[in-house]
């Protein structure tokens, strides 16, 4: 090879390692940021509302797919090699797997609930209404277990890198291979996978398109409730939902056409496979950032934190002098 091709050849790792890189540790601190400011106000509040819980959960889903996708992911791209051994590949991507499967549900979880909370009272959400509280654990648990039911095959195709050619209908995700061994199991484990991402996408489109009905169909009520105490709080919320999904359903699509095209040919290129990793960690990295900016109690801790930061750093630099 050429020097002008081994040239090209290092800016493109060098741009893929560092575009890794800055996502990765964007993603972790912003998430780390979210569930350290909810432990504050779980310290401080006698209980958090239905939306803080699925907010605080989604950070921890997201902060999950971070670790174990987008981490080891970073350090392969910058040349690492034998990070894991057959049991550790079959860990982390089990681990990946239900964390990216609780990103999406989560989400969608948070659009139903912020339906539901935000939508007139009838004869039946005037019952489900109260109970909202009570059923976010058992809604969590349900995920979790569904999630853990779905991804159960990962372990058993994920392994090591071997040295050699990577062997058709295998999945070369760097630091480990998934080697689904043969067409069927390929397509079986990719179809399972995609119907239940389009599934929970197609509710939280479903429930994100209810509240914007709602919102905009109840403008001026909204306009004065808004004035009121708790009206606007939940006017912020809904738009924070809203945006979340729209959020999420762009990576998505982005995800799986890139998931579709992987289907349908048997060697799948690192670089394609790199793509579809960075696409369908950007919602885990920067959905932090949108939870920050708009909801009030998350921002209230984080500027508290930073003042009684300041202080301590000037009293430090005044003893100094």
């Amino acid at each position: 090879m050429t020097g002008a091709g081994l040239g090209v050849m290092d800016l493109c790792v060098t741009i893929k390692g560092v575009s890794f890189l800055l996502q990765t540790g964007m993603g972790i601190l912003g998430n780390t940021v979210v569930l350290l400011a909810y432990a504050q106000i779980i310290y401080t509040e006698p209980k958090l509302l239905p939306v803080d819980m699925i907010l605080c959960h989604l950070a921890f889903a997201n902060l999950m797919l971070l670790l174990t996708r987008c981490v080891p992911q970073t350090m392969t791209v910058f040349g690492l090699r034998d990070l894991l051994n057959d049991p550790g590949c079959k860990v982390v991507i089990y681990a990946y797997r239900i964390g990216r499967a609780l990103s999406v549900c989560i989400t969608c979880m948070l659009s139903v609930f912020q339906a539901v909370t935000i939508a007139p009272a009838g004869p039946r959400l005037s019952r489900l209404k109260p109970a909202l509280p009570s059923l976010v654990l058992p809604t969590f648990a349900g995920l979790w277990l569904l999630n853990m039911a779905i991804c159960i095959a990962a372990p058993f195709f994920s392994m090591a890198p071997r040295n050699g050619t990577v062997p058709a209908f295998t999945l070369n995700l760097g630091f480990c291979h998934v080697d689904f061994r043969d067409n069927l199991s390929y397509v079986i484990n990719g179809v399972a996978v995609s119907t239940r991402d389009f599934a929970f996408v197609a509710l939280m489109l479903a429930s994100s398109g209810y509240i914007l009905l709602l919102l905009h169909r109840h403008s001026r009520q909204v306009r004065s409730i808004r004035r009121s105490q708790g009206g606007g709080a939940e006017t912020r919320a809904a738009k924070t939902v809203v945006t979340l999904v729209v959020l999420y359903v762009v990576f998505f699509g982005i995800d799986n056409v890139i998931w579709i095209y992987m289907l349908t040919v048997a060697k799948v290129s690192p670089v394609v496979a790199d793509m579809r990793v960075f696409f369908s960690s950007c919602y885990a990295s920067l959905s932090p950032y949108f939870i920050i900016s708009s909801n009030k109690k998350v921002k209230a801790k984080i500027v508290c934190a930073a003042e009684q930061e300041q202080p301590s750093t000037d009293n430090q630099e005044t003893s100094d002098k």
